[in-house]
């Protein structure tokens, strides 16, 4: 874990940038800038990016989110976790009114989301069993067993189930077997970037929360290696409602294909976001990603206490 003096020393760095940022206005309204993409190399460098806010949405303070995917037509489908409170839910984008609900069995602690077709896949904590819904009306049609060490984040690129299981590995999966296809142990600078968390396929591209921290790692699918780093600090203090001052854990990304739209929010958040990226253009001084985002707050501990 990072000195408080380290990561008072990397917070005043990340205002410089968040300065340095305001200033960059070449970006489209919706998309991510497709230069920002198409110009990365693999192997010469990593990109960053700050974020701004495009639009706001209410969140339910409530929600305990661990999944998030879009559905479509302004709708998203939510994973929530604790025991006792885990549900899946469709939610109303612009309202943030939840529409259905399906609340889970109590000795289950809902995990990462996704929707493969006309079906949603749910991961568990701690449980190598996961849920199959009917994404219509959210009716349970089945469990799955998976391969992996446990159950934590789950994205598709509508071929492959992308997982994660809190470690710094990646795996994929087949989504009618869910035997392991491959995994990755994602690096970045030689470091292991353990605790991933919720996924989300963007563009081509893996996007995972780091348990504990605000940063979204970009990952190669192909290989697991980084592609960059997505910074989103500034939303975390406006994001978090009263009562929950404690619970800043950024988690969930929605991402919709169509519209180039992407969605975050975080555990107990009162609002979810539609961001843009912004090309962080200065350079990134040595060290400062890894006392940022390699998750100061993740200490073996943290993985014990997933409630987080």
């Amino acid at each position: 874990m990072a000195s408080w003096r380290r990561m008072t020393g990397a917070y005043t760095m990340l205002s410089l940038l968040l300065s340095a940022s305001a200033a960059i206005a070449v970006i489209d309204h919706f998309a991510i800038p497709t230069t920002w993409f198409s110009n990365f190399k693999y192997g010469e460098s990593y990109s960053y990016g700050m974020v701004s806010v495009v639009n706001e949405f209410t969140h339910d303070p409530e929600a305990f989110t661990q999944g998030l995917v879009y559905g479509g037509n302004d709708t998203l489908f939510e994973s929530t976790g604790l025991y006792g409170k885990s549900s899946v839910r469709k939610v109303a984008l612009h309202t943030g009114k939840v529409e259905t609900l399906l609340k889970i069995n109590d000795s289950i602690f809902g995990e990462g989301l996704t929707l493969f077709g006309e079906r949603l896949f749910q991961v568990a904590w701690l449980q190598k069993t996961g849920f199959i819904y009917d994404c219509n009306d959210l009716s349970k049609v089945g469990e799955f067993m998976h391969q992996m060490n446990d159950g934590w984040g789950l994205a598709t690129d509508g071929k492959v189930l992308f997982g994660s299981d809190g470690s710094s590995t990646l795996y994929q999966m087949d989504p009618h077997t869910f035997k392991i296809l491959s995994k990755h142990v994602v690096y970045y600078e030689g470091h292991e970037v353990k605790y991933l968390n919720e996924l989300e396929f963007v563009n081509g591209e893996v996007w995972a929360n780091v348990l504990g921290v605000d940063c979204i790692v970009r990952i190669s699918p192909k290989d697991g290696r980084v592609i960059g780093w997505i910074l989103l600090q500034n939303l975390r203090d406006q994001a978090v409602a009263p009562g929950n001052q404690k619970q800043k854990v950024l988690n969930g990304i929605a991402w919709d294909s169509e519209r180039k739209r992407i969605f975050v929010t975080g555990k107990l958040w009162s609002k979810l976001y539609e961001i843009k990226v912004v090309p962080i253009k200065k350079p990134i001084e040595e060290g400062f990603i890894e006392q940022l985002c390699l998750s100061p707050l993740g200490s073996e501990s943290l993985r014990g206490s997933h409630q987080l």
